[in-house]
């Protein structure tokens, strides 16, 4: 234990120590609803082949790490580099007189554990890409006038999430209404339309559904 705390928290390991502890923390508050699971997606998929994406989207397509959202893609890339220098540490840098030289030869390796982070997380991404299109396409409009429930803390026109019962471990939405709404946790909600440039769903109260 103590070899392996010395080596989790000796730079530059504790860089990834600390952002794998922030990836943790994030995934706990999206089980509890607090924040999207893909919150920080971006669109990085192209539909024309002429059409290619810039910025940080353009990055991850040329990557091989779109397609998946952007949490799970960091939440990779963190870990695996976090092994990588974990290694490196317990076999090699604790073992040399290195001292100052620490800090630029842990920034190289850093880096280096990036590097190598990369083509393993983009060959797990891969399987998984057709899982969340096939998913994409599955609930885009064919759920609309089924009722969900609110799991998220509130509903807001940026923010909210519901769950729709598939007969199996249902189906996590994103939902969007007015936030003078009011609609809170364990709220159902009947899906109205599907937002396709948010990847959302309006949604009003069965109620108003129903003309009440």
């Amino acid at each position: 234990m103590e070899n392996f705390l010395h080596s989790a928290f000796a730079f530059p390991t504790v860089i990834f120590s600390f952002l794998l502890c922030v990836a943790v923390l994030y995934w706990c508050v999206a089980a509890l609803g607090i924040l999207d699971v893909d919150v920080l997606d971006i669109e990085a998929d192209s539909t024309l082949d002429s059409v290619q994406p810039e910025g940080l989207a353009g990055l991850l397509l040329k990557l091989g790490l779109n397609g998946v959202p952007v949490t799970l893609v960091l939440t990779l890339l963190f870990f695996f580099a976090w092994v990588a220098c974990y290694f490196v540490e317990l076999l090699l840098l604790r073992h040399l007189p290195l001292g100052l030289l620490r800090y630029p030869l842990g920034l190289v390796l850093m880096f280096a554990a990036l590097c190598c982070a990369v083509p393993i997380t983009a060959t797990l991404c891969r399987p998984l890409r057709p899982l969340f299109r096939k998913l994409e396409a599955t609930t885009s409009k064919s759920v609309l006038g089924q009722t969900a429930v609110v799991r998220s803390g509130r509903v807001t026109l940026s923010h909210g999430e519901a769950i729709l019962e598939d007969g199996g471990a249902g189906l996590i939405l994103r939902v969007r209404a007015d936030e003078t709404r009011g609609f809170k946790r364990g709220d159902r909600v009947v899906l109205l339309e599907y937002l396709e440039g948010e990847h959302a769903y309006r949604v009003i109260t069965e109620d108003e559904f129903q003309g009440l």
